[in-house]
This record gives C-alpha cells, structure tokens and sequence, in this order.
C-alpha cells in the first residue's frame, strides 16, 4: 500500500517537472527524506538512491526549472483529501535551522525558540493543517531580517528575488493565513502562539476572512470592556473562583493534558442596523494545575453558540505544529540541507513537507483501518460544558469590579 501511494503521490506533482531528468530526481530526493539514511544529505541521498555523486540531487535544488511553489499547492489538495476536516485547524508558528557563516539566505544571530537562545540561523514560518485525523505542514516562508534586504548585492548573491523586500514575521503569517484560506484545505479555525495573537492586524485580518481563531497572547496584552481598559493578567485575576473548570485540551505522551480554563464573552462593541452578531470575542486563561501560578492567555474569536470546551480543543491544538517540526526533522530531513540560496532552502523545505505529509496521509489511513475492526466507544459530553451557567456582560447580572461574562 505505501509503495502504491507514494507513487500516486509522484504522479500528482510530476506535471510540475518538464523534463523525465528532474522528475527522476525529485522521485528519488523524496525517497530518500523517508529512507531508512542516517543524515540526509546530498552524499546520503545520493547513496540511497544508487548514483555515484550527489550532482544531479544538487541540481534539483539548484539549477532545474521548477516552482515549489506549485509543489506546496499540490500538497495541501492533497492533506485536505487525506487530513481535511470541516473544523480543521491552520497553525502557524516558526522554527529555526541552526547555521554557520553569513551566506546561506536569511541566516543572522537571531532568536530561535527552536534552540531557546539566540543563535546563527535561519527562521522559517510555517503553517501546519491538523484534524482529527493527522497533522501535516502545509505551507512556509523564509524570514529575511533587514540586515539582509537592505543589503542589495548580499541579496544578488543569495539569488534572493528583487521584489522581495522586508516583512515582519507576523506579515509572512498572514500571507501563509490567505494562501491556506484560499487553497481546498476546509478551515474551521486559526491558533499561533503570542507573538502573532498579540498582533491587532493579524486578529483583524482572521476576523474580516470570516474564520475563527484563538491565539495566545501575552499576559500584558490589554483588553477593551464596558468598564474599561484592562491587562489581560488582572483580568483573569478577577474571576470568581468557581469559573475555573478543569478541562484536557488534548491527549499527551501520558494521557489527557489536563489545565483548569476560565473563559469570558467579550461585550459586543460594533452593531450592524440591529442585528444579532454571528461570532463572539472571548478572552482564555489556562492555569497549570500543580503549579497554579503558571498562567497562559489567549483572545478568541467564533461563532456564538462556541462552547468552552471546543475553545479549549483549539488552544490545545496549537502543539500540533511542534509535532509537525519535530517529526519532519527527525524522519524527512527537514533542518538537514547543505544549500545556501534561497530557492534551494524553499525547493528543500517543500520537498521535505511533501515527504512528512505522506507519512501523515499514511498514519491517518492506517488508524482508519484499525478503527474498522473495532468498535467506536460512544462519545459522551462533559459535565462541565455548561453554557447556560454564565454571568452576562453589563447586562442580566452585574459582577464586582468587572463587566465581563466568566462562563463556565
């Protein structure tokens, strides 16, 4: 089945080569990502694959006519066929490739929260699709710093295009938001980690695009209310008691992660000739249960009949994409390329992303089988996903202090 797959999955992106050469060659890049190779590199590659030098993989990277781009457009029709799921989830979130020298493009003394600390490296942003079903790496862009793209001849040399000048992170993560939003991958939702949920346009964007989101925030972020402006931390610190429910917002290596969660509606600022708002605003706090000082914070955004709970699933599943990373690293040779210019990092990355979402395609129908020759336990609700418990906003019941509506 997996030899009969893969090679449907070759079939699907060849058109995108217009020579049999550098098709033969990306069949047996792509091999060796999943091949049983010690590090993959061009030598290892090209070992693996039966030449006697690494040139013509070399070559696939950095001389042949082919557009990644079409590659990444291939591969996310092809996880939405395998992964898709109308409440599916886009995450976004970068990682960094350690480096040495100066010329690889984009590399620079840089934070990376892939090693913790501040290193010589690249940072590529990326957005991985996760379901139910399986989580794969969908789409990525190479961070250029201003170092170098106010530098024009280190750019020439980098063959780093023209027009592409200086975009922050967060501007790279919206274009990863629109391509997605406009690819076959069905969207339920949007989850990143706080340095792009702190970001006003970025929530903004994600709310005009229609879809729902909840995005980690720092706990300074500061909230608007009827009563006021208020920082997200002194906020939460407000909540009564009794809204904390203890709820897992996915299975771990150990079992159900499990936090207590507290949640409030946002009032309703903007009305539009009198009707109902469809979506709400919500601020999320999750508390570590052994360590009740250890506090996250999230702004939300979704339909009005959203439960906490499914609000609570979205925060959880923003791990997906570290496990996105970490496999794609340890399997598929993602961080291991030895080219320096940019197409070469943006044709090895997909590559690379086409090799993991096949192993992701391959997960989800191998489970699918599994759960054939069992029986489904029947689902039951949680006890806790009461929303009828709430104080409303500066309206049906007032609380002390405070304007917003902690539901339970």
């Amino acid at each position: 089945m997996w030899a009969a797959e893969l090679e449907d999955l070759f079939l699907r992106v060849g058109g995108r080569f217009s020579r049999v050469e550098p098709r033969r060659r990306m069949r047996d890049y792509v091999r060796g990502l999943l091949g049983p190779v010690g590090r993959k590199n061009g030598w290892q590659l090209a070992e693996f694959a039966g030449r006697h030098t690494p040139d013509g993989l070399q070559r696939l990277l950095a001389g042949s006519r082919w557009d990644p781009d079409e590659i990444r457009d291939d591969l996310q029709k092809y996880v939405a066929e395998k992964l898709g799921r109308p409440d599916g989830v886009l995450i976004i979130d970068d990682t960094g490739f350690l480096k040495k020298g100066t010329t690889s493009a984009g590399v620079q003394r840089q934070y990376s929260g892939t090693a913790g600390r501040t290193e010589n490296c690249q940072i590529g942003v990326f957005a991985a699709y996760a379901t139910s079903r399986g989580r794969a790496l969908v789409d990525r862009e190479l961070y250029l710093p201003k170092s170098w793209t106010s530098d024009p001849d280190r750019c020439r040399a980098a063959r780093i295009p023209e027009d592409r000048t200086f975009a922050t992170k967060g501007e790279l993560a919206r274009g990863l938001v629109l391509r997605a939003l406009a690819s076959d991958l069905p969207i339920g939702w949007v989850t990143a980690d706080s340095a792009y949920g702190q970001e006003w346009g970025f929530r903004r964007m994600l709310e005009e695009s229609g879809v729902g989101y909840v995005l980690a925030v720092p706990k300074s972020q500061q909230v608007k209310s009827l009563a006021g402006i208020w920082r997200m931390d002194q906020l939460i610190a407000e909540a009564p008691d009794d809204v904390w429910q203890r709820l897992s917002c996915g299975d771990g290596a150990k079992g159900p992660r499990l936090f207590d969660w507290a949640a409030a509606q946002l009032p309703v600022m903007d009305f539009f000739d009198g009707d109902e708002p469809t979506h709400r605003r919500w601020v999320l706090a999750r508390r570590s249960i052994k360590r009740p000082d250890e506090v996250a914070y999230y702004l939300a955004y979704g339909p009005t009949a959203v439960t906490v709970a499914e609000l609570v699933r979205i925060a959880g599943s923003r791990w997906a994409i570290e496990e996105c990373f970490q496999a794609a690293k340890n399997e598929c040779g993602l961080d291991e390329y030895e080219v320096r210019r940019y197409v070469g990092w943006y044709r090895h990355i997909t590559l690379a992303m086409l090799a993991h979402a096949f192993l992701a395609a391959m997960a989800a129908a191998a489970i699918e089988r599994g759960s054939e020759e069992t029986t489904r336990p029947t689902s039951r609700p949680s006890p806790w996903q009461k929303s009828a418990d709430s104080w409303q906003l500066a309206g049906q019941r007032q609380l002390p202090n405070t304007a917003y509506a902690f539901t339970r």
